[in-house]
């Protein structure tokens, strides 16, 4: 089934059609006729976590688009009709985004979102001009990803405030010195019907694909034995997700690649240290494009 764009003005928000149908929803950051950038988010996060850095990259000329995974945000939520949420779908939305692009893009990807980006390029390469991956890696580990999921899991009726959720999301990431506001929860919260803040992603998904994720690391490796682009890891110093060993096999499996780490910054990166990460990225789309120059 050929996707179809339903209108994406720059910094506007617009609706995609993913090859089974379900709509997703899609930012755009800049003007179409500059170099083109792709967000991908992590798992129980939604577009706006690139916000920032979105709109700062755009600044600099590049047009950056966001995008909510299917199941999360203002994307579609899977039908009860039975099929279940699985990879392969997040894998083909993310390459239906791509193809809607004016040129060929660079994808940002963190956690899920990175892991869904290195399956899509092994796949359909040369899908991307580059790769970011934040803080993530073909094998992970598992007490770092336990917690999250334990997070996610905490909380099945929802809030009664965003003042409650502000408190439990500051309990979850003690680190941080300024807690999340609760007004800048709204995106994150949605009211279902019967008055309780829920988080905007299908509780679902963490059957559906949380549960078994682990399955998918042989194919992940594999994955990244087949990248040839230029690719960034930029990782997490105080992450519990991936560790020394984990980014070791990375670089092994993907020699040419770079890695910096910010050293105060968890799993959470963007979050964490949004001006320093944001800066690393400009870096290296900077140095992308000297090289490419240089061919």
């Amino acid at each position: 089934m050929a996707c179809a764009v339903l209108q994406t003005p720059p910094s506007r928000i617009g609706r995609l059609q993913a090859p089974d149908g379900l709509d997703l929803a899609v930012e755009a950051f800049g003007a179409p006729d500059r170099p083109s950038l792709v967000f991908a988010h992590g798992f129980g996060q939604t577009r706006r976590a690139w916000a920032g850095s979105a709109a700062a990259i755009a600044e600099r000329g590049w047009y950056a688009v966001t995008y909510d995974a299917r199941g999360h945000g203002d994307s579609g939520w899977r039908r009860d009709d039975g099929v279940p949420y699985a990879w392969p779908q997040m894998v083909g939305d993310l390459v239906a985004v791509t193809q809607t692009l004016p040129t060929q893009p660079v994808l940002v990807g963190a956690s899920m979102g990175g892991l869904v980006g290195l399956a899509a390029e092994a796949e359909h390469a040369p899908l991307f001009r580059a790769l970011v991956l934040v803080d993530v890696t073909p094998r992970w580990e598992p007490q770092g990803v336990d917690r999250i999921l334990t997070f996610m899991r905490a909380h099945p009726h929802g809030f009664e405030s965003l003042d409650e959720a502000s408190r439990a999301i500051a309990a979850y990431l003690p680190h941080r010195r300024e807690p999340k506001r609760p007004e800048r929860l709204g995106g994150l919260l949605a009211d279902h019907g019967d008055g309780r803040l829920r988080w905007h992603w299908d509780p679902r998904l963490l059957k559906e694909i949380a549960q078994d994720s682990a399955a998918h690391q042989p194919l992940l490796v594999e994955a990244a034995r087949r990248i040839r682009i230029p690719t960034l890891l930029i990782s997490g110093g105080a992450s519990d997700i991936v560790s020394e060993t984990t980014i070791s096999e990375f670089l092994a499996l993907v020699p040419h690649a770079r890695h910096v780490s910010l050293p105060a910054a968890t799993h959470m990166i963007v979050g964490d240290d949004n001006a320093a990460f944001t800066r690393h990225v400009v870096e290296f789309l900077q140095t992308l494009q000297e090289q490419e120059s240089m061919q």
